[in-house]
């Protein structure tokens, strides 16, 4: 019997298991130090491999495509964070203080990859255009996001990012995938033929972050620090800010004069958020021991956004497959009114 679509898949599974083994055995004094350094490796391996597998090709595919773009990433970029500070005197007292910071740091994240692109090609949206903007936005990210940390999240965070943190992120996460971009030519089509490998070390090395960073978040007194009120409201908090993202980028797209296509690609590039990048950017950017706090907004909403996404996907892929403009459609309607 095949699966709904609402209910969780295989890997959102293997996070809510690692978060319950880390709330029940957390990696303490050399095991914590062990995972750490594992961990560590993991994801500067993931990004040395996101490297190798990217083309310039697919960077190039849709960039003269420029307004879609500057719309997706005004959406990711300054949309959601913009909704994240805007919404504080509502959000903030459904939450703790640790779980808002997630918030934040959640809204300036760049968008995901793997799943836009999938949806909007469901949805026969306009893929060449998701992938370059899709591609763009991890790559834009990976300079941006430490920047707004700084100009959005520490104010309100207890976290010691700081400028210090962009040579960090820079140094363990962009010059791996600086590296096996370079190494493209020699290594690119073995990864190709072996795209299970970056699947394996992708979701291996977000459940290595997950492990280490609830451990130290348990071991600092994680659940009794969030209680389940809490929880609820960020549940609410987390469906407000995925709707609030899908109207804005619909009506945004379809208010600017753009396509179908178009359109599909602008509300599932522009209202997700990448779990990927998320997580090993936040053990980059923040404490240990608020790690784990910090991530859970997102994993709630990573999970969210691909249920409704996929709802929305399927019913996009319903419409008809050749659309009449809508002049022509206007003018159709008026002959119909009027009669012979």
């Amino acid at each position: 019997m095949a699966r709904s679509r609402f209910l969780p898949d295989n890997f959102t599974l293997a996070l809510v298991s690692t978060v319950v083994i880390a709330s029940l055995l957390p990696a303490s004094g050399g095991t914590a130090v062990f995972f750490g350094r594992l961990t560590t490796f993991a994801i500067g391996l993931l990004f040395f491999l996101h490297g190798a597998k990217l083309s310039r090709e697919a960077i190039l595919a849709g960039i003269t495509h420029w307004r879609l773009h500057l719309l997706v990433f005004a959406c990711t970029f300054l949309l959601f964070p913009v909704l994240g500070l805007a919404l504080k005197p509502v959000l903030l007292p459904l939450v703790t203080p640790d779980l808002y910071t997630g918030i934040l740091f959640l809204c300036v994240l760049p968008a995901t990859v793997q799943s836009a692109i999938a949806f909007t090609s469901m949805a026969r949206g306009n893929v060449p255009a998701a992938v370059c903007s899709a591609s763009a936005s991890t790559l834009l990210g990976v300079f941006v996001t430490p920047l707004l940390v700084n100009l959005v999240v520490v104010q309100h965070a207890s976290a010691g990012a700081s400028l210090d943190s962009i040579g960090r992120i820079l140094l363990q996460l962009m010059a791996p995938f600086v590296a096996g971009h370079l190494l493209r030519p020699l290594i690119g089509g073995w990864i190709k033929r072996r795209a299970a490998i970056l699947t394996y070390v992708d979701r291996g090395s977000i459940l290595l972050v997950v492990y280490t960073a609830f451990s130290a978040a348990v071991i600092e007194g994680l659940w009794k620090q969030v209680p389940i009120g809490a929880l609820a409201g960020l549940l609410l908090i987390c469906g407000v800010l995925l709707a609030l993202a899908l109207v804005s980028t619909t009506w945004l797209a379809r208010r600017l004069g753009f396509d179908k296509a178009d359109e599909i690609t602008i509300v599932f590039c522009g209202s997700k958020k990448s779990l990927a990048s998320g997580i090993p950017m936040a053990q980059v950017l923040f404490a240990a021991h608020t790690v784990g706090a910090i991530v859970l907004p997102l994993m709630l909403f990573h999970q969210m956004q691909l249920m409704v996404c996929a709802y929305l996907a399927q019913r996009y892929a319903r419409r008809p497959l050749i659309e009449a403009p809508p002049k022509a459609a206007e003018q159709a309607k008026t002959a119909r009114s009027v009669g012979p």
